[in-house]
């Protein structure tokens, strides 16, 4: 058996259910949470059953105890798309803060190492660009995406907290968008929604004029940074963002999407959602300097990986949740 052992919450989620492949093929034993309200077990179905991994139905808005030590904790359970954590703000809220304080007492009880998925909405629709990790954002605290955004910048307090207050070895991701294989067919962002919308014939939905920007990260790259982060020197303190820094235009992507595919979808544009960032891109000067990380997989070849994904979701006639 593995002598280091992981818990993973929202394991059975996009990012995790890659994480959780990336740690069990380093030897790793892996304990993956999930409460499955967006996790769906097709994603670690080629896990569930080894002897080095251990999947556990459980909402971390209530305390676990793993009946076991371990050593790292990876926190990335939260509905992550605003069509999901939209659904239920105030359960949204409560994931983010009450399953933050309940990780951190574990890895508090347990002496683990924790590593807080957070997230680019904390920088609400920024005024400057590229965005540091020293910028404090320009968030909108009563709008429909703020349980989103403050549950994660509350979730942040709380690890600074347990750091300086408790001693915690805490770490923290600041993820920008994410795209990839095993994102639901309805995640409801922008890359799943262009693709599976190009595949099935169906016009392209452009919110607003289309010109604003997203910087798309590939999941390989991000767990390969989270990875990097939670091995980084204890003296590793503050935010680190996690993301590709090439940025594209809305409209680029959808012109790049219907290349790619062949398809003959045309446009249409509604009105932009509420508090909908204009520009989304990292200074990721901290992660290449801590870290020595970098994305390496270019937008064009992550969208080629992606589209033959969505390509047989649509033909088996799933949704990937």
């Amino acid at each position: 058996m593995p002598e280091k052992t992981v818990l993973v919450t929202g394991g059975a989620g996009f990012i995790g259910s890659h994480l959780c492949d990336r740690l069990s093929a380093d030897g790793v034993r892996v304990i993956c949470v999930d409460n499955l309200a967006t996790g769906n077990l097709e994603r670690i179905a080629h896990l569930v059953g080894r002897e080095s991994f251990r999947f556990v139905r459980h909402d971390v808005e209530m305390p676990f105890d793993p009946g076991e030590p371990v050593s790292e904790i990876y926190n990335l359970a939260c509905p992550a798309s605003p069509a999901q954590y939209g659904r239920d703000p105030i359960r949204t809220f409560r994931t983010n803060v009450l399953g933050a304080m309940n990780v951190l007492e574990l890895a508090a009880a347990q002496g683990a190492r924790i590593l807080q998925a957070s997230t680019s909405e904390i920088y609400g629709d920024p005024d400057r660009s590229p965005q540091p990790e020293t910028y404090f954002g320009n968030v909108n605290t009563m709008g429909p995406r703020a349980c989103y955004d403050e549950g994660k910048r509350g979730a942040e307090t709380l690890f600074y907290h347990y750091r300086h207050e408790r001693g915690v070895d805490t770490r923290i991701a600041r993820i920008f968008n994410t795209y990839g294989p095993r994102m639901a067919r309805d995640d409801g962002r922008v890359v799943s929604n262009l693709i599976v919308q190009a595949l099935t014939g169906a016009r392209l939905t452009i919110y607003g004029s289309g010109e604003q920007t997203r910087s798309f990260c590939y999941i390989d790259d991000l767990v390969e940074g989270l990875v990097r982060l939670m091995a980084a020197p204890a003296s590793c303190q503050g935010p680190v963002n996690l993301g590709n820094p090439a940025e594209f235009t809305v409209l680029d992507l959808a012109e790049m999407v219907l290349a790619k595919t062949g398809s003959a979808s045309g446009l249409v544009f509604r009105p932009l959602p509420e508090d909908d960032p204009q520009q989304r891109r990292p200074d990721i000067s901290r992660a290449r300097h801590i870290l020595d990380w970098t994305p390496t997989v270019g937008l064009g070849e992550g969208l080629d990986r992606s589209i033959a994904y969505f390509a047989e979701l649509v033909h088996q006639g799933k949704t990937g949740e």
